[in-house]
């Protein structure tokens, strides 16, 4: 063991040893209760009886505070060369304990050229990070509750009230929220428990963006099988979710005066609930428009339009865009659409009325939008914020 780990522990406290991704069953991990130090060699009780398989392992030490970065040496190898290859939209920064942990992983992002625009997502893992949630939260472009660390952290019995908390505070700053560990039975089933298909639908109507499946898909039987599963879960809870009491609970947080484009953002939400539109088409050249309309669940999808915009590097030119429309996915109820870059954010009305003709085009294309239905628009035109009905004709 290194030195600053048997430094950390002490006798009575426990360890978990298991499977990367591990389920957290008593076969595939090992739960350990620390009998004493000894030296560098951490002596351990076996409390269970489990089997473990497979090159990699996860160690974790319930409530332990270990002195080490939560960007290792070898991750910024791994980011600074795959993920600049593969311009990578997210990071999920495990283990967050603070929201300075945050910033210095955006300060290593902002040296790699385009993954300065790479969205952080902080993994909340551990008591020392649920501490600091609130700091946390402001600081990264969204949240990952881990569960399974998580739940070996904290008693059971509190779990489930950190992920309600959790996602509210999520929906009101109008951040992302991805919950983890759903289906674990499937990693070797077919079917979930019930318990499991009653989880994954309360992660729904708790608020959550998306779902990560982890062992299920990376070394399950089914992983195919546990996508298609999780999707109709998700589809069905969907369809009963209150999105007149949370649009009512949002507005009533963000109180009064509210910001500009929040207005904007919340009399567009409105209007189409008033008018039963069938889309809500919002322009936007960063993507925050259109999740801050999104903030509001309306009941009908957010078609986002994102406008590239021209930049250079005095070397060469190149389009913004891509990478804001592709990070709109995770958000719910969001569908984004990138705009052709020959027409620049800042155009006139005719270039406007064109990239609306095509968002339309691809809507009905989609089967969103049908003949006679209303849709809003949010869009700006010059230094003026517009929100307008549109009543389609055939």
């Amino acid at each position: 063991m290194s030195t600053d780990f048997t430094q950390a522990v002490k006798a009575g406290d426990t360890i978990f040893v298991g499977q990367y991704l591990f389920t957290g069953s008593e076969t595939t991990s090992v739960w350990l209760e620390v009998s004493e130090i000894k030296g560098e060699d951490v002596v351990c009780l076996i409390k269970n009886s489990a089997t473990l398989a497979g090159p990699i392992y996860t160690l974790h030490a319930c409530q332990v505070h270990i002195d080490r970065p939560t960007l290792s040496e070898k991750d910024k190898e791994v980011i600074s060369t795959w993920g600049v290859r593969n311009n990578i939209d997210f990071l999920s920064l495990s283990y967050t304990r603070h929201a300075e942990d945050v910033r210095k992983a955006r300060e290593f992002l902002s040296t790699l050229g385009d993954l300065r625009q790479t969205q952080i997502f902080a993994k909340i893992e551990n008591v020392e990070g649920l501490a600091q949630f609130d700091e946390i939260l402001q600081e990264a472009d969204g949240i990952i509750l881990s569960r399974g660390n998580l739940g070996i952290d904290l008693p059971p019995e509190k779990v489930f009230l950190f992920q309600k908390a959790a996602l509210y505070k999520c929906n009101m700053a109008g951040k992302p929220a991805v919950v983890t560990r759903v289906v674990d039975s499937m990693t070797n089933n077919l079917r979930p428990t019930r318990a499991e298909a009653t989880d994954v639908a309360n992660a729904v109507l708790d608020g959550s963006d998306a779902i990560l499946l982890g062992a299920e898909t990376l070394r399950g039987l089914y992983p195919v099988e546990t996508i298609g599963t999780v999707g109709r879960i998700c589809f069905e809870a969907e369809k009963v979710f209150n999105h007149d009491l949370y649009f009512k609970k949002t507005e009533k947080h963000v109180g009064e005066p509210v910001s500009h484009v929040e207005s904007i953002a919340s009399s567009a939400v409105r209007a189409a609930i008033k008018v039963n539109a069938s889309a809500i088409i919002c322009f936007t050249s960063s993507g925050r428009a259109a999740r801050l309309l999104a903030k509001y669940r309306p009941t009908m999808p957010v078609l986002s339009v994102v406008v590239p915009r021209l930049k250079t590097n005095q070397l060469r030119w190149t389009f913004s865009g891509a990478y804001e429309a592709r990070q709109s996915l995770i958000v719910r109820g969001l569908f984004p659409m990138l705009a052709d870059p020959r027409h620049p954010a800042d155009s006139n009305s005719a270039t406007n009325e064109t990239i609306l003709k095509v968002a339309l085009d691809h809507g009905k294309a989609s089967g969103v939008i049908k003949a006679h239905d209303r849709v809003v628009v949010c869009q700006k035109v010059g230094d003026v914020s517009v929100v307008k009905i549109l009543e389609l004709e055939e």
